[in-house]
């Protein structure tokens, strides 16, 4: 196992409050909804981190970031897989008692060609039920990440989905509804209570939570309202309507620092925010030249994506859209994670006449036209970004038209490649390199869970085979050379427009306290509500 060193900035060291010292409701908000319940049908980190409060994993990250139990009490490790012995007595919350056979369930489950959380199950053949209450998860190869991926791996109760017909993960992609989608049964220290989309979610804790004991926080209910326009939920938090905003706009940030009411946390998030370029189309559904449709998709040319890169004002955009609450980068991967290195940092250099350059090189010297997607309510001034960006490559003759579409719309549109260009923000929760490299950059291959992020189709056998190699290599030093072969490729050959990553900012009302995480999920089980 790896020693992974950063994923918490503030941890409740000094707090032991206990749940029967007093009970509390919490409200909190941020700009999209909550966009399934159904914990393998759409790996987006809000969404999985929502999906914690009421389902749990095999292993979880510690404090330190090492693994440890969950609703496995142990493990050993085979030379073909790893063996779990299972929590006896566990609940769900509609009262079945956890099995093996729920755990096979649901590891095969995202297996399913429907699953969303491939990416996680990347070396697992499968799973089955042994003597003793164990499980035996089958991998293809000594993988050094398995156990990373199973703390997002979810479980879930193996008669309540045959019962609701929801054996299968729910199809996000292509917007199927299902009863997973909007109820739960899980085994974590909330239950759903109810889910009316766009409006609100409702928690409830669950008193019997198998680690009720080491529970920190006093929340017995929670609400979540999705809250788009920044300056209503700055508002909403400043009259008391919400307790906590996960991500008051960059311009209040000051404003809240003043208000004697609001306290803020603040720390470097594990997302990247990108562009990613449609890499694999001859003609790309929204790219025009000289105002018609083309067979010569510009993206195709990495002198296209290059010119695009330095025509890019980073420390502009840090300082003008972003208010300083942003971290430019020049990798796919952010700060912190194994495998990272300082050097991935440096960009491409800012440069509108090498830009022009490139592009008349590359036969593009009038220019060309697309359009650039975008959610306008997941990542940190989204719209704003992509807004700035177009005005950026209209500098060097590129016209650009932000298509800004709700959280909800956007996914199922990028991930069916309906798109020519879009904003890409990729957090890391395993916390290792290879989650961003398989996921953002290798050709598509849906049963080894490569590329299925991988919105440009970017293929390239090179770094394929690094790849595969950094799955299996358990030697670090080794390991880490491969990441760097691999991170070299896609600088070079421009696979991805890296922007920056997101500085987290947290505000609450000063009676609140919550943990402050480097993969910006807040754990309701630990947030205390003060008198």
């Amino acid at each position: 196992m790896m020693n992974i060193k950063v994923v918490s900035f503030c941890m409740l060291a000094a707090f032991s409050f206990s749940t029967t010292a007093f009970a509390e409701t919490f409200k909190w908000a941020s700009q999209g909804d909550i966009l399934t319940f159904d914990p393998h049908a759409q790996n987006e980190s809000f969404n999985n981190a929502a999906n914690s409060y009421v389902y749990e994993s095999l292993v979880k990250f510690g404090k330190g970031s090492e693994i440890i139990p969950g609703l496995a009490e142990s493990w050993e490790k085979k030379p073909d897989g790893f063996l779990f012995k299972i929590r006896p007595n566990v609940k769900f919350h509609e009262g079945q008692i956890l099995t093996p056979e729920d755990v096979v369930f649901s590891i095969n489950r995202a297996l399913h060609p429907k699953s969303q959380f491939k990416t996680y199950t990347a070396g697992i053949l499968g799973a089955e039920v042994r003597p003793d209450n164990q499980v035996f998860i089958k991998t293809a190869a000594p993988t050094p990440v398995i156990l990373n991926q199973l703390t997002s791996l979810r479980i879930l109760n193996k008669a309540w989905a045959e019962e609701h017909n929801v054996v299968e993960p729910q199809n996000f992609i292509e917007k199927e509804e299902s009863y997973a989608a909007r109820h739960a049964n899980g085994t974590g220290p909330f239950k759903l209570k109810s889910r009316e989309v766009d409006v609100k979610t409702v928690f409830v804790d669950n008193p019997d939570w198998w680690n009720q004991a080491n529970r920190v926080g006093n929340v017995t209910e929670a609400t979540y309202t999705p809250i788009k326009s920044a300056a209503t939920r700055t508002a909403a938090l400043l009259s008391g309507q919400v307790d906590f905003v996960l991500d008051p706009a960059p311009q209040d940030v000051q404003r809240l620092k003043r208000n004697d009411k609001i306290k803020l946390e603040e720390g470097p998030e594990l997302r990247v925010i990108m562009i990613s370029l449609d890499q694999f189309r001859k003609n790309s559904p929204y790219v025009k030249v000289d105002g018609k449709s083309t067979e010569n998709n510009p993206f195709l040319d990495p002198r296209v994506r290059k010119a695009l890169y330095q025509a890019i004002d980073i420390n502009t955009l840090k300082r003008t859209v972003m208010r300083g609450a942003s971290a430019p980068t020049g990798t796919i991967i952010p700060p912190n994670v194994s495998g990272w290195d300082k050097k991935f940092e440096e960009r491409y250099p800012y440069n509108v006449q090498e830009a022009k350059k490139l592009l008349a090189e590359a036969g593009y010297p009038n220019g060309f036209e697309f359009t650039l997607d975008t959610p306008n309510n997941r990542w940190i001034n989204d719209e704003a970004i992509c807004k700035a960006l177009a005005g950026m490559w209209a500098k060097i003759g590129v016209k650009v038209k932000v298509n800004a579409v709700p959280r909800a719309s956007y996914f199922p549109k990028v991930l069916n490649y309906d798109t020519s260009a879009c904003m890409v923000g990729w957090g890391n929760s395993t916390q290792d390199a290879l989650f961003s490299i398989q996921s953002l950059v290798a050709s598509y291959d849906k049963k080894k869970g490569n590329g299925l992020s991988n919105i440009g189709k970017v293929s390239d056998p090179e770094l394929d085979t690094l790849i595969e190699k950094i799955k299996v290599e358990q030697n670090q030093p080794a390991r880490n050379e491969l990441i760097a072969k691999a991170l070299q490729i896609v600088h070079d050959k421009v696979y991805q427009l890296p922007l920056h990553t997101q500085v987290l900012t947290w505000a609450m009302g000063k009676n609140i306290s919550v943990p402050l995480r480097s993969d910006n999920r807040m754990e309701l089980d630990k947030v205390v509500v003060g008198k």
